[in-house]
């Protein structure tokens, strides 16, 4: 049976009471909005005027800036540099309501910083500002362990980030599993294609069908007009299914929706709801944070994914990395329960 507002309702209600922890990549997102009236004289590209300028979390910290959008306590475990960027995320987290205190600055290396140039509602270029490769001593990364173990015995829930930058390493992984699995967590995997960790008794894991069939090492012969008549893609989602020994896999399809897979059930599609498409940056982000909120608050599988799956029909209507409220969520779900 579809979502209905009124247990919508009751579930976004419940959310509100709940604490959800986000580890992974924390990275600064900086947007540079502008017009394009010329090309430039000392090469063949535009000369953009610059209007306006704006900043907000992205990586993980879009995750947790998600969550609070939707009303649900979150924190954020990760790296920063020793940086302006890093003074300018803590200080965007904190107005937002986002837990900091396990975002652990490190020495020697840098704050992630994605900065976009936009003109006429075309992203033109983007710049990425990192350095991943920077070594962790050994005495920071177990402080880091030591302030994740304590944070994780006062959550409900635990979001896994994996953007490949060096945050989600194989110690953090255990730590988290071991934690969750003691205390009965749901624990939600955004995953990164060619960063093969081992995970194991995960609630539900998040790829988009282009990451599963890379982290499933199969070739993607284009989507099937029914994703549950999707052979190639049912296989692949078995084989997430085993790889992670999860009891479920949503594979976001785009404009195709969500394709459920749970242990020990058929596959389930649920279609799209999104009204209007201007941007899907982010979309991803609010899929697992509206997903594992939800499950925290004692939403069934089913329940959870559509809960999700509307709040990405809300953000993709909206132009750079956004969010929806619960106003928002619940206005869509009576809208399309109407159509």
């Amino acid at each position: 049976m579809p979502l209905k507002a009124p247990r919508a309702a009751e579930l976004l209600k419940s959310m509100k009471t709940r604490q959800v922890l986000v580890v992974g990549d924390l990275m600064l997102d900086r947007f540079v909005y502008g017009a394009v009236t010329r090309i430039s004289p000392e090469a063949p590209v535009p000369v953009v005027r610059v209007t306006k300028e704006t900043s907000m979390p992205g990586g993980a910290s879009n995750v947790a800036t998600n969550l609070r959008a939707l009303e649900v306590g979150a924190s954020v475990a990760g790296m920063l540099g020793k940086d302006n960027a890093a003074v300018e995320l803590r200080w965007l987290l904190q107005q937002a309501g986002v837990d900091a205190e396990c975002a652990i600055p490190f020495a020697g290396s840098r704050t992630i910083v994605k900065e976009r140039i936009i003109a006429e509602r075309q992203q033109v270029v983007r710049v990425d500002f990192e350095q991943t490769d920077a070594p962790i001593p050994r005495r920071q990364h177990d402080k880091f362990l030591a302030l994740l173990a304590l944070k994780l015995e006062s959550v409900d829930g635990v979001i896994v980030e994996d953007y490949g930058k060096g945050a989600v390493t194989q110690d953090v992984v255990d730590l988290v599993l071991s934690v969750a699995e003691r205390r009965s967590l749901p624990v939600g995997l955004d995953p990164k294609e060619g960063h093969d960790l081992a995970f194991s008794r995960l609630t539900v894991a998040t790829p988009n069908r282009k990451e599963a069939f890379a982290i499933a090492g199969l070739p993607d012969p284009g989507p099937a007009e029914n994703p549950v008549t999707d052979t190639p893609l049912l296989g692949v989602a078995s084989r997430l299914l085993q790889k992670w020994n999860a009891e479920n896999v949503v594979i976001t399809l785009g404009p195709q929706g969500m394709l459920l897979v749970t242990r020990g059930r058929p596959p389930r599609h649920v279609p799209t709801r999104a009204r209007e498409v201007f941007d899907v940056s982010g979309a991803g982000d609010t899929v697992i944070a509206a997903l594992v909120a939800a499950l925290a608050s004692g939403a069934r599988f089913q329940e959870a994914a559509e809960l999700s799956n509307y709040a990405a029909g809300v953000v993709v209507g909206k132009l750079g990395t956004a969010s929806c409220d619960p106003a928002e969520l619940l206005a869509h779900i009576r809208v399309s329960s109407r159509r």
